[in-house]
């Protein structure tokens, strides 16, 4: 068990807000559709449905749940439930509108869906009971209470995707750096300090590991090589921060470049354009 915190660092930087949006009976046929930037995470503690969504080259994919289980769409996916939970179902729907879309760090590491049984996550009932609690009463701050335990339902869940990468066969990216114990030292501190002087001699003593063999493993874990992940990671962090207000000059300095026109130059061999273009692209 890797013993450091992977997952602050993360969201704290890139917040996922998550809104309560439905609780109890569904009637026939139910479609949640997809919009940019937006998943959702189902509940059924109580019942059971059939959930179809198009998976690669837009085959319709069918799935029965018979048992209490979350569904996890990280991403813009429509999926529609059939057989719809009853009156007699504990059942609750979530938005999770992620900072940055797409381009979220964890979205971009996760699969599409994720179906997982509720009793897998042993840390999950204490939560689910105080979940469920507030969305059968009818008290002051019930649906501000009950966004935020939505989040704390989803932190469970990334810790247990952490904790059980390779039961899942999650492709090579974040998740699977994260869970490996001498990465994940790297990857936090560049997570924390992308203006870091982060080199591959640099990285692989974070790690505590001759530099060939970090690479090596990096690779193998993340899927990029290590200076790959931190020029990923820095213009990630630009987008927020260019989103957010800050300068060009000020966004520079803060991740360790040399100046604005290096920044610059970075940004537009990875995103096609400069920051001031992407920016009004984006507004």
């Amino acid at each position: 068990m890797v013993s450091i915190d992977r997952l602050s660092p993360l969201l704290d930087r890139f917040r996922v807000r998550t809104r309560v949006f439905h609780t109890g009976p569904l009637c026939g046929v139910t479609t949640f559709a997809a919009q940019p930037g937006r998943g959702f995470l189902h509940v059924l503690r109580r019942g059971e449905m059939e959930v179809t969504h198009r998976g690669a080259g837009g085959r319709l994919e069918r799935r029965a749940i018979d048992r209490p289980s979350l569904l996890f769409y990280p991403r813009p996916l429509e999926h529609s439930f059939h057989n719809a939970p009853t009156e007699d179902s504990d059942f609750a729907c979530a938005t999770l509108d992620f900072d940055g879309g797409a381009t979220h760090p964890l979205v971009r590491t996760l699969p599409a869906v994720i179906v997982l049984p509720v009793a897998a996550v042993d840390s999950l009932e204490p939560s689910l009971d105080l979940l469920f609690a507030e969305i059968d009463n009818v008290r002051c701050g019930r649906r501000v209470l009950a966004d935020r335990l939505f989040e704390v339902v989803l932190v469970h869940l990334f810790r247990w995707l952490l904790d059980h990468t390779e039961e899942l066969a999650m492709p090579a990216g974040l998740l699977t750096g994260l869970a490996d114990e001498r990465l994940a030292r790297t990857l936090v501190a560049v997570h924390e300090t992308p203006g870091g002087p982060w080199t591959l001699a640099t990285m692989a003593r974070e790690a505590h590991m001759s530099r060939s063999a970090f690479a090596a493993r990096f690779k193998s874990a993340v899927g990029q090589s290590p200076a790959e992940y931190v020029t990923g990671w820095r213009l990630t962090v630009a987008q927020e921060r260019l989103r957010g207000g800050a300068s060009v000059a000020r966004t520079a300095t803060e991740l360790g470049y040399a100046n604005p026109p290096a920044f610059s130059r970075a940004f537009a061999r990875e995103l096609g354009q400069s920051p001031r273009a992407w920016l009004a692209g984006t507004r």
